[in-house]
């Protein structure tokens, strides 16, 4: 199903737009956070504890949150999450303004973390359920480039901000604005998103569910790499300025790789899909290997979209895991665990 078709189905638009707004905050609060904590404490040490709390509580966060979803539906979860996270990263700017001892900056940052709002979550599921079959594949797609676009404009609307004012005002309105979004995105979902009967469910039930951990744990080991080694790369090459060169070209790539995948029809199955993606991913990382020159470095990342979220693999990737993690819960444990 095209993106066009998709769009015209009621709600679509509006949750795709609200869903932006929503995710601003999904790659500034982590970075938004150690430049703050640093800036008002001069501690790298703390800077970086502070984000490991944040990443920590978000990991920890969504198991709760989706088990909430299941028995609750997305809109009451999405409210108090919404709430949760402002009102945590607000206090921690409070915090380190305030001068507050180390452990009160860390704690608040593991509940901004903790509450980090589910949206692409409950895209997957408003969107993943009123269209059949291949046409989820557009929905999915839509979904991570709603989130690639918010992870783009986020970063740069932050630096705006900073670039007038400071990094502690700039954090608490980006904060402002996703919490706003969130609760305006909650309303926006259908009525019957907010009810469901709460039902008992076992996601390992199937075995298929296991390898599909196991193949996710694996590229989020890869996107940890990246994460670290494209800085590390363009220090070593004395041009430290180049990473942001290399994460703007990662996330163009992603965008466009969303465009690409969910415009059209594939005739082959999720598990093949997936399958061949991942062996393209892998050519492309063995090929930057071999790259000595920055500007042909930045290339390659560009066509072939690795890094942050796999750039133009993420969505394929993405996408895929999502259909093939619903095709192993359809008719075994939906719609007792679907979230």
């Amino acid at each position: 199903m095209p993106y066009h078709r998709l769009l015209r189905l009621p709600g679509v638009a509006a949750q795709g737009v609200l869903g932006f707004l929503a995710q601003l905050t999904q790659q500034v609060a982590p970075v938004g956070t150690v430049l703050v904590v640093q800036q008002e404490s001069g501690s790298l040490a703390l800077a970086g504890a502070t984000a490991a709390a944040f990443s920590a509580g978000a990991g920890m966060g969504r198991p709760v949150q989706g088990r909430l979803m299941d028995r609750r539906g997305a809109r009451p979860v999405l409210a108090v999450t919404a709430l949760l996270h402002v009102a945590g990263l607000v206090a921690l700017v409070a915090c380190a303004v305030g001068g507050w001892p180390w452990w009160c900056v860390v704690a608040l940052a593991w509940v901004a973390g903790l509450g980090l709002p589910p949206i692409s979550v409950s895209m997957r599921i408003e969107w993943g359920r009123r269209l059949p079959g291949e046409g989820r594949t557009a929905a999915y797609s839509l979904v991570y480039l709603v989130q690639e676009l918010a992870m783009l404009i986020g970063p740069l609307a932050f630096g705006l901000v900073i670039a007038v004012a400071s990094a502690s005002l700039a954090l608490g309105l980006v904060a402002v604005a996703a919490g706003a979004g969130t609760l305006a995105f909650s309303r926006a979902l259908r009525a019957g998103s907010a009810a469901r009967p709460p039902e008992r469910g076992r996601v390992f039930a199937d075995r298929r569910m296991l390898v599909l951990l196991a193949v996710v744990l694996l590229l989020g080991g890869t996107l940890g790499a990246l994460q670290v080694g494209l800085p590390a790369l363009a220090v070593a090459r004395d041009a430290p300025a180049a990473t942001g060169l290399l994460v703007a070209a990662l996330s163009v790539g992603g965008i466009a790789g969303a465009a690409i995948y969910g415009s059209r029809s594939w005739g082959a199955g999720v598990q093949a899909r997936l399958v061949a993606l991942m062996l393209v991913l892998g050519i492309v990382l063995a090929s930057l290997v071999v790259i000595e020159a920055l500007p042909m470095f930045w290339a390659v990342v560009l066509a072939g979209g690795v890094g942050q979220h796999f750039g133009a693999s993420a969505p394929f990737l993405a996408a895929s895991a999502s259909a093939l993690l619903g095709a192993a819960l359809a008719g075994v444990l939906l719609p007792r665990t679907r979230t």
